[in-house]
């Protein structure tokens, strides 16, 4: 699997995040297009899957291909560079500023959801047989799910609104843990494996990511979802962003930064005292 230790992928997170920071315009904007169009595609396959056996959890083992896809291509989502690049400007890294930073944030907030829009309309078209028709049984779940995570929070008020923040958060730690599980191995195989496990655990257990919810709100929108724009931003994706932020920022950068790269001195081990000293061993 080719382990790559602790401190040497903390230096790539840092390194990754400088990159992209420098990036081009054109390159983030490409890179993002293409990670919110293929995680978009994952997502309605996920859904496919999942209407035609009945059974969540084949869809949820099945969702990674589109992760690992994404990154092995080297396109970028937001909730990856939600983590890697604050730990450029946290390490004082020349020319990284807060401003570079939301830069890059906005043009890949911006891809992402032109990419993820562009696979909602695209699967509009194809479920409805070009809006001929209504929706097949795909069609149709895809726009429960807009209704169900946006009225259904809505529903509960505040109490809800800190429901899907959490579930946000959550979704993060688990995302970047596998942008970051990616960086322990040198090879695809390891790569694969190590992003796996934690995308498969976000997917199956319902928490909210900013990218995959691009696609499943506006396509539920053209689908004839029981739910408008306002609910989508208001009860879904800005809060959604916001614990993205917070769930991969703190969990996973700062934490690994803290503890793999800012690595504390090794406490003093005390000199054994005269009295211990003297007693013989058994």
């Amino acid at each position: 699997m080719s382990y790559v230790n602790p401190a040497d992928f903390a230096k790539k997170m840092i390194d990754a995040g400088e990159a992209k920071v420098f990036m081009s315009t054109k390159d983030t904007l490409i890179r993002a297009y293409m990670a919110g169009a293929i995680l978009a595609l994952a997502a309605a396959f996920a859904v496919t899957v999942t209407v035609n056996t009945g059974e969540p959890l084949i869809g949820a083992l099945l969702f990674p291909v589109g992760f690992c896809m994404l990154y092995l291509l080297g396109f970028d989502l937001l909730t990856g560079v939600f983590t890697l690049v604050p730990l450029a400007l946290i390490d004082r890294r020349r020319g990284v500023t807060m401003q570079g930073m939301l830069r890059n944030w906005g043009l890949v907030f911006a891809g992402n959801f032109a990419g993820a829009f562009t696979v909602a309309v695209f699967m509009a078209i194809i479920v409805t047989f070009g809006f001929s028709e209504a929706p097949n049984a795909v069609g149709e779940q895809i726009g429960h799910i807009g209704e169900g995570r946006t009225l259904g929070y809505a529903a509960h008020g505040a109490a809800g609104m800190l429901t899907l923040f959490i579930r946000a958060v959550m979704c993060n730690w688990m995302v970047s843990t596998g942008v970051v599980a990616a960086m322990m191995s040198t090879s695809v195989s390891g790569k694969v494996i190590a992003m796996w496990m934690p995308i498969l655990v976000f997917f199956y257990m319902g928490f909210e990511h900013s990218i995959v919810n691009m696609f499943l709100f506006p396509a539920g929108l053209l689908l004839g979802g029981q739910f408008t724009i306002m609910d989508y931003m208001i009860w879904n994706e800005i809060p959604t962003v916001l614990g993205n932020l917070v769930g991969g920022l703190i969990f996973v950068g700062a934490m690994i930064y803290a503890t793999h790269h800012r690595t504390s001195p090794r406490r003093a081990v005390d000199a054994p005292s005269e009295a211990t000293a003297a007693v013989p061993a058994e």
